[in-house]
Formats: structure tokens, sequence, C-alpha cells
């Protein structure tokens, strides 16, 4: 590394530290990617592409982001990808528990194999309806939530890149997407703004599209309002794919 990249680091880890306040995981400029919580700001030399991500990227992380291509009911992956109503992913407990309870540390479930994640079973998801619209895309829907662990009757809790300890809830999750660029390995690019409401009977995601207007589209200051407030959309029978306006 030269010496005025190195300047150009040490700046921007100093700036980070100023303003280490809810804030996540973030894959930076080049190949250099900057941890963030709201006590400590890290900076480790990382490639930006999802299929070379390290074990874990919040030091207290309950899974992992180095996933591998294997799937089974037992994968810690916190990796979510989100690319079209036949594949995305969706937030949920390692083991029954209400989403509340479990935020930090729920793992991923996934509707495509090949990415190291748990699989959604057969009948999990009842209904899927994808938007992209030019600065989001989002799936809202219904499904049987019992089958990826969460609690018959839970009325639902949110998941975000923030969290109240700046960690993100989960703790080192990340979400990717090919919808905008399809990335060195065909896996997309790291999204930093996106929210995931989650019930035992309907979900909805939004992944924001980087941008100046990001966290505008994806605010996570809502979390107890649910689907309905934060993404009206349509939950009613079918999978459907669409683009719409802002």
């Amino acid at each position: 590394m030269n010496s005025k990249m190195s300047r150009v680091l040490a700046l921007l880890v100093i700036a980070i530290s100023a303003n280490a306040q809810n804030t996540a995981t973030y894959v930076s400029i080049d190949s250099f990617l900057i941890l963030q919580s709201s006590r400590v700001a890290i900076l480790t030399v990382l490639p930006k592409d999802p299929a070379s991500l390290p074990p874990t990227t919040e030091g207290d992380q309950a899974g992992t982001n180095q996933c591998g291509t294997g799937n089974n009911d037992t994968s810690m992956c916190q990796n979510l990808y989100m690319n079209n109503v036949q594949d995305f992913c969706l937030w949920g407990p390692q083991t029954t528990a209400e989403i509340g309870a479990v935020e930090q540390i729920v793992v991923s479930y996934c509707s495509f194999p090949g990415r190291g994640t748990r699989l959604f079973h057969n009948g999990t998801i009842i209904s899927a309806h994808f938007v992209e619209t030019p600065d989001f895309i989002q799936i809202t829907g219904t499904g049987n939530f019992q089958d990826i662990h969460i609690a018959a009757g839970d009325a639902g809790g949110e998941l975000d890149p923030h969290g109240a300890d700046g960690a993100g809830n989960p703790h080192g999750g990340l979400v990717f997407t090919n919808r905008w660029t399809q990335g060195t390995s065909g896996l997309g690019q790291q999204i930093h703004e996106w929210t995931n409401f989650m019930s035992v009977s309907q979900y909805c995601i939004r992944a924001c599209k980087p941008g100046p207007m990001a966290a505008a589209y994806c605010q996570h200051i809502y979390d107890v309002t649910g689907c309905a407030w934060n993404m009206p959309a349509d939950y009613g029978e079918g999978f459907t794919e669409c683009k719409g306006d802002s």
C-alpha cells in the first residue's frame, strides 16, 4: 500500500471513529472493508465480492459470512440475497423463538441453493410479490414461518443493518443483490441500507439502491409498526414481479 493510500485510509478511520453511531458493516472504497460499531471502527483489507468474504464481520457475531456453497438445516450463514421473486432470502431464528428475542443472532433462509444458507422447505413461502423501483427493490407476501423457527403467534419483529448497538440485527448480517450489478462472481453488490419485517405468517423486505436516498427509503425507526405501515404493497395470493415508482 503506498503512502498516499495509507494517509487516506487513516483519515477514513479517524472520521468513522468520530461518527460511529447507529452504523453497520460496510464494504467501502476499492478493496477495503470498513467495519463499524457504536464502540469501535476497524479497517480490514478484504475483497468486495461476496464469494470472498471473511469468516465474520463483527466481533461478537453468532454466525458466519464465509458460507461456502452447501445447504443444510443447521447452517449459520448470515448472508442474505435478494434478486427476484424466485431468488430471495429472509432472516429467521436458529431454533424456535420469537424474532424480537433473537434478532441479533438470526440466520439466513433462502429459496435458491448454492450459497451455504438454510433453505425454505416446500410450502414455507405461500405468496411473494417482487417490486423494483428506481431507488429500491422489495418483496412482500405471506408464509408458514414456523418452518423457519418463528414461534407460533409471534406478531413479528424488524431486522436492519443498524440495531441498538450499531452492529446490525443480526450482528454481522450482510445483504447482497445482483439486481443492479452482477459483480465479479455474479453474486452482486452489498446493500448498506435494508429492512426486513418478519412475523409467523407475513414478511416484507426492502433493499435500497446505494445512493443519497438509500437511508430515506430504508428507514429503520418504525420497527413496531410492521409491514403494513412500512411497506404498503401486495400481500395477497400468488407470485408476481413488476416495476414501480419509488
